[in-house]
């Protein structure tokens, strides 16, 4: 099939006859889609296309409505639904409008390669292909067209270039002057028009044209003529050779560029004028470059530029490869000076049009003239009226190479995207650099988000390493001469970044504060942020002059949903993912695609995530808004759900991916159990406590759990809830595993004992199972416990019964029947493979190496400590990987490779001391002050020992053989000492 958009819309088929298409909106919707044959054009610039700005209720289905519609004329493979919108499926070359594009383009490489014949015929064929007005029947593709039309106009003066080539002026005249007449501020057509006169033997007439053209310009536009212009008028009064064959031509480089030193070829300047005409006429202006080009509206910078190497680059590259660049991203990240240092390192000329000062959309255009300094008409005549300002900074920019910086377009996206779009498609020498929170949304843009500066981890090395604390350094210094990032302020300063986001206003307002408060101070107040970063420059604009200002102007331009969705998004503290916020915010999730498109929230790992600055500004609207409440208490029954979908997952095959899922949630979940004990939400907070604490346990987030688990059990006091009592347990055995063991704390462990003895096979919880035994113990009657284990095994689901195997073993290896011990825990061992559950796996291996470790068997009781050890390392699981170090260890030293050992023991004490595995840590030290001991080093071995001692959680079953090794231990150097 072939395609005709330039004109009415038709289809013909392949015998060359008319398709029937139906409505205008059917032909409307196939023109715009033909447009782009090939590509998916989006449903809302199709909705655009059809309606305008003011689109019909249910448009979505009037849209779908045309589709179908389309689909009956056409063939329903032809118009092919995508998740993003609809493509027309052709090849572009089937459509007129693609295939006038590329005869243009080949009629110009024909012409620049001296082939006038060939680029003439090419031409022609291309014009030949208009029927009539271009999207004639979409009547709201109006940016579209014009950028058609003013192809079509370029293809006409390149086609009409080509015949003067060829020598036909004569025949030109009569055309050159309708066109002039009919574009009478486009220049190459007016230099057009005095060759042909010239070369028909009109010179006189050919100097009136550039006379009338030079007044008209500086009357409309208040600019001399451009450089073509001008030297045709030279090549005229020189009555030079070269304007009967050729024009004077605009010297250029091989790349198409104007040469920095002058605009003019040098043989057009050479030789005299001819006697008599130099008092008839002005010399033409001559208009000479400078290598680095004008710099209209381009500041000279007062502060380092810090931290934006990298960006800089990938903005001067992405002006290289394309015409239209949008610098996007949040508040105070630092767009318009990235934007103002890439327009200074460009070479040509630049014009900055700050649009933050302009409050309505018709001010756009405006604002770009006052920044070129392109004055208003002086004169109109009553046959000449005066031009509208779009089409006065067209004709400016037409023929002009120019790159100009857009700043600040986010309170006038449409407009500014409007404009850019009508500039680029009748410019083709103009490159435009936007700035804003959202990008211009139209064909060709190249996106570069503008994210805030490098942050040092908590663990960095040097923190001036990062961009962030850079800038700090740098600006605090202009304020508190001598200021310097050292090893004593290098914490503060690196925290004060990361609170900050690693904005860089955010920063230059924090280090400005360093004139009247100390770095620590500064430090301290950042929990009240918008308080204290309230003095920027008194010339910025107002916006730029508060951390406050700066986030609610981007508020200001969000709509009403988008208000209520960034409030109640404020809730999550790690982000969310965008089903979780669509439910706990209660509005569909386009909503927060549109908070990603205005630089509201981030999109990062398929969460949107809200910079700490601004997730504070909209958790105070929250607040105002009355539904604080409502929203928190909506975020943590979502966390319920989630850790009642996950926690019998993490003990399936399906753990590592329910890991992962839950490290991304990992903050959001401590947050909403924190939310339950302020909001006196308790029992929703034992059953979130609960069903966490596997994750909790095999992620070894002891402290920060056990801390959850205490604020928790102080707020209930004597409160219980029945039917809960598995929950309560857990909650109290996450209590204890931080290692405490104060009297409250026993007293809740007896009361556990109490509430669910060992024997309790968990019906909600299942987990418990594991813990309880750990804090407990077993009955004194360790046969009644076997009996009991053994026979309610088959009542079990699976892991509780690979996990009971295993409790039957270590009754077993207890009672001394060592076979019986072995083939249970290989069976535990085939149950939890079966099951893919490496934790548990972990748990049975280090079991056996246990066993073979008792047994004196110490290559076996490595090897499958080693084993444990590498599945923990796999699971990621840092108690376990700890405790695997320790029993490696402990055969290292049976084997006689104390060195190893020390290393496996001191690697493990680390792991412990960062998670709080206190068990594990006494452990560490313990092997430590052994291997000390064996060397006879018995100061260390004694230092050790009383630090094992010290950190031992006193009162578990599953640390008395810890203890007794310490006490042993002990005793060993007390004899060892008086023996000396």
């Amino acid at each position: 099939m072939r395609f005709q958009i330039l004109g009415p819309t038709t289809v013909l088929d392949e015998d060359g006859e008319p398709v029937a298409l139906g409505g205008p909106r059917v032909r409307a919707l196939l023109a715009l889609l033909a447009l782009h044959a090939g590509r998916v054009v989006g449903a809302e610039q199709l909705v655009n296309g059809l309606y305008g700005p003011t689109p019909p209720e249910g448009v979505a289905n009037a849209l779908q409505s045309q589709v179908s519609r389309l689909r009956r004329s056409l063939g329903r493979d032809l118009v092919e639904f995508h998740p993003a919108g609809y493509r027309l499926v052709a090849d572009p070359q089937e459509v007129d409008a693609r295939r006038f594009e590329l005869l243009v383009s080949q009629g110009r490489k024909a012409l620049a390669g001296g082939d006038a014949e060939r680029a003439a015929a090419l031409l022609c064929e291309a014009l030949e292909l208009w029927r009539g007005a271009p999207l004639a029947d979409a009547p709201h593709a109006g940016a579209a067209a014009a950028a058609l039309e003013e192809l079509r106009l370029t293809a006409t003066e390149d086609r009409l270039q080509a015949d003067l080539d060829l020598g036909r002026h004569r025949e030109l005249v009569a055309e050159l002057s309708q066109l002039s007449a009919a574009h009478p501020l486009r220049e190459r057509l007016r230099a057009q028009l005095m060759r042909a006169l010239y070369g028909s033997g009109r010179q006189a007439e050919a100097l009136a044209v550039y006379t009338d053209a030079r007044k008209l310009l500086d009357e409309e536009l208040g600019v001399e003529p451009g450089a073509e212009l001008a030297a045709a008028h030279l090549a005229v009064l020189r009555a030079d050779p070269a304007l009967g064959p050729a024009t004077p031509r605009i010297e250029t480089r091989p790349d198409g560029t104007a040469p920095d030193e002058t605009v003019l070829d040098e043989t057009v300047l050479d030789g005299a004028v001819p006697d008599g005409t130099a008092s008839q006429v002005e010399a033409a202006p001559v208009r000479q470059r400078s290598k680095q080009g004008s710099r209209q509206g381009l500041r000279a910078q007062l502060t380092s530029f810090v931290g934006r190497a990298e960006e800089l680059g990938q903005v001067s590259a992405r002006l290289r490869a394309g015409r239209l660049v949008t610098l996007i991203g949040p508040g105070g990240a630092g767009k318009t000076r990235l934007a103002t240092e890439a327009a200074a390192q460009e070479s040509g000329d630049v014009c900055f049009v700050p649009l933050a000062p302009v409050s309505d959309a018709g001010g756009v255009t405006n604002a770009v003239l006052a920044a070129l300094d392109i004055r208003d008409a002086l004169l109109h005549h009553p046959d000449r009226p005066a031009l509208d300002p779009l089409s006065r900074l067209l004709t400016a920019l037409a023929d002009r190479e120019l790159l100009i910086v857009l700043d600040n377009c986010e309170h006038l996206v449409a407009a500014t995207a409007e404009l850019a779009d009508q500039l680029l498609a009748a410019c083709p020498g103009l490159r435009v650099l936007a700035t804003g929170r959202e990008a211009l949304g139209i064909t060709g843009e190249s996106i570069l988000p503008v994210s805030p500066l490098s942050l040092p981890p908590p663990e960095a090395g040097n923190p001036l390493d990062y961009a962030a604390v850079r800038l700090f350094a740098d600006r605090a210094a202009a304020v508190r001469p001598g200021f310097a990032v050292d090893a004593g302020n290098a914490g503060q300063v690196a925290h004060i970044c990361r609170a900050l986001d690693g904005l860089p206003l955010a920063i230059e307002l924090a280090a400005a504060r360093l004139r009247t408060l100390s770095l620590s101070d500064v430090a301290a107040r950042l929990d009240d942020r918008f308080r204290l970063l309230t003095r920027g420059s008194r010339t910025a604009l107002p916006r730029h002059q508060t951390l406050r200002a700066v986030v609610a102007w981007s508020w200001d331009l969000l709509d009403e949903s988008e208000q209520r969705m960034a409030e109640r998004l404020s809730v999550f503290a790690g982000g969310a993912r965008p089903e979780a916020a669509e439910r706990v915010c209660g509005l569909p999730e386009e909503v927060l695609f549109s908070l990603a498109e205005k630089s509201l929230v981030e999109f990062a790992d398929g969460r949107f995530l809200m910079l700490e600055t601004i997730r504070a500004f909209c958790a105070e609207r929250l607040a105002e808004s009355g539904e604080q409440e409502a929203v928190r208490d909506a975020h943590a029954g979502y966390y319920l759900d989630l850790m009642m979908e996950a926690d019998p997952r993490l003990r399936t095959s399906a753990q590592m991916e329910w890991l992962a899922r839950l490290d991304e949630e990992s903050t959001d979940l401590d947050a909403a159990v924190r939310w339950t004990v302020e909001a006196r939400r308790l029992e929703l907070g034992l059953q979130l406590m609960a069903h966490s604490a596997c994750y909790w346990w095999m992620r070894g987030h002891r402290l920060t759990s056990a801390n959850l688990a205490l604020g928790l059990l102080a707020a209930l006091g004597e409160t219980r809830f029945p039917g809960r009592e598995e929950e309560y347990v857990m909650c109290v055995l996450i209590t204890a595993w931080s290692g405490g063991a104060d009297e409250t704390l026993r007293a809740r462990l007896n009361e556990a004992s109490c509430l669910l003895p060992v024997t309790h096979l968990p019906m909600r919880v299942e987990f418990l199972m594991m813990l309880l035994s750990m804090f407990t113990g077993p009955p004194e009657d360790f046969e009644t416990t076997y009996h009991l284990l053994e026979t309610g095994t088959e009542r079990l689901p699976p892991w509780q019964e690979a996990l009971s195997f295993s409790g039957q073993a270590f009754v077993l290896q207890v009672l001394g029947r060592t076979e019986e011990s072995l083939a249970k825990f290989e069976r535990s061992l085939a149950a939890f493979k079966a099951l893919g559950e490496r934790w548990g796996t972990v748990l049975v291996v280090s079991g056996l190496g246990a066993l073979r470790q008792a047994q004196g068997d110490y290559r076996a009781a490595y090897a499958l400590a080693d084993e444990a050890l590498s599945t923990a390392l796999e699971l990621d699981a840092t108690t376990e990987i700890a405790e695997s170090l320790c029993r490696r260890a402990d055969a290292l030293i049976h084997l006689d490779e104390p060195g190893r050992a020390q290393a496996d023991y001191a690697r493990a004490a680390e792991l412990s001391r960062r998670n709080g595995s206190m068990e594990t840590l006494a452990w560490a030290c313990l092997g430590q002050g052994e291997a000390a001991l064996a060397r006879g080093e018995l100061d260390r071995a004694r230092a050790l020992l009383l630090q094992a001692r010290e950190v031992c959680p006193d009162g578990w079953f599953s640390t008395e053989d810890t203890r007794e090794r310490i006490a042993a231990g002990l005793a060993a150097v007390s004899r060892a000492v008086s023996e000396r």
